[in-house]
């Protein structure tokens, strides 16, 4: 698919799988948009694209985001809601432990992150006959991270999210992708060399997430899943939900006994 004609907008794009569907979507052609915390300006010289640094928590920081993208480079018809964090169940691992900070953090940067950039791309998409919005969330948010409940809970959320995007305004033009890696070798599984439960069935490179993304923007998939047997484990949950338990309690028992700790 040729995006020249496209202009693209990433949060979370400075580095990891941000930058790699930065990347992926000027190698097609689009102009390109990063918005980060830290590093946007200086990726988005590296890489030939347009750096802001954008703080996701804060919805008129998106605004001004796609204004000065719209302003410099055109209409935004891709918007990626790629940035996210994770906070473990430390200091106790127990699904309740962390602390009511990390929780409201992981809300409103993994769930309203996407909601507030929604709702200030959809506006501007939607005269225009709609566009694509994809959220980049989590093979967690399908099945489960151990160790990491506020993190499974609102990857959870924004899938849930993208269904209620792609059932409300599917018809009207919006195609939602919405993105599920397990392990991805970036910052977030920090100097694991197997990827903790996420690396189960092997670590995959950012450019492998955004190849998989790419992809099911071009089939008119919902799911991108870089890892393809999460599709077969999202199938074993909902139809065997005290066995697919079990063995996620007999994972985590081997993870603390070899670990000291469960993620």
């Amino acid at each position: 698919m040729d995006y020249s004609d496209h202009v693209v907008a990433v949060t979370g794009g400075a580095r990891g799988i941000g930058r790699a569907i930065a990347e992926a979507f000027k190698a097609k052609g689009a102009k390109v948009a990063i918005g980060d915390l830290n590093g946007a300006e200086e990726t988005a010289a590296e890489i030939g694209a347009l750096g802001m640094t954008l703080d996701v928590t804060d919805e008129a920081q998106i605004g001004k985001f796609l204004d000065q993208a719209e302003a410099q480079l055109g209409p935004v018809s891709v918007f990626v809601s790629n940035a996210g964090i994770l906070r473990a169940d430390d200091p106790s691992w127990d699904a309740a432990g962390a602390t009511d900070k990390a929780w409201q953090d992981s809300f409103e940067v993994n769930v309203m992150g996407a909601v507030r950039s929604a709702r200030q791309v959809w506006p501007r998409m939607k005269p225009r006959g709609g566009g694509i919005f994809a959220i980049v969330a989590s093979a967690a948010g399908l099945l489960g991270q151990i160790g990491a409940s506020s993190y499974t809970a609102t990857k959870h959320a924004a899938v849930s999210f993208a269904e209620s995007l792609a059932i409300t305004h599917g018809d009207e033009g919006l195609q939602v992708v919405c993105v599920c890696p397990q392990a991805v070798r970036t910052d977030m599984i920090g100097d694991s060399e197997d990827g903790g439960i996420a690396g189960a069935d092997g670590i995959v490179e950012p450019s492998d997430v955004a190849d998989a993304l790419m992809a099911s923007i071009e089939n008119k998939h919902f799911l991108a899943l870089p890892h393809p047997q999460v599709a077969q484990y999202e199938a074993l949950r909902a139809t065997e939900r005290d066995r697919w338990i079990g063995g996620m309690r007999k994972f985590r028992r081997m993870m603390v006994g070899a670990r000291g700790r469960p993620v």
